[in-house]
């Protein structure tokens, strides 16, 4: 599954940032997420990765996000590893947080 298929494309209009026409990803917003008391939490092992851990968890890999945007404060950015021994936060409520990915991004 080709994670940028749903990102829509625009075309430039502002001739003061670029050519007239050219296009680009529109970016993407992700929700906030707030805890929930059924939230799971994990330690991490050597070689989790987020889409790992999505698909452990949640049975797609396309939804690493949600794990990496739940636990801002323990990624790196353009990463998809873990330090080893990290708790991490599984978010609960799938169905609330794409709907609200849904909403910000339509």
């Amino acid at each position: 599954m080709n994670r940028y298929q749903d990102i829509k494309k625009i075309k430039n209009t502002n001739p003061n940032v670029g050519t007239l026409g050219a296009q680009y990803l529109k970016p993407v917003f992700y929700p906030e997420i707030k805890p929930n008391q059924d939230d799971i939490y994990v330690i991490t092992e050597f070689g989790d990765r987020f889409d790992l851990l999505a698909y452990q968890f949640y049975d797609d890999v396309s939804l690493y996000w949600v794990i990496s945007t739940a636990n801002p404060d323990k990624i790196t950015m353009g990463s998809l590893t873990i330090k080893e021994g990290t708790q991490l936060k599984i978010p609960s409520g799938l169905n609330n947080i794409i709907e609200q990915y849904n909403k910000l991004n339509n």
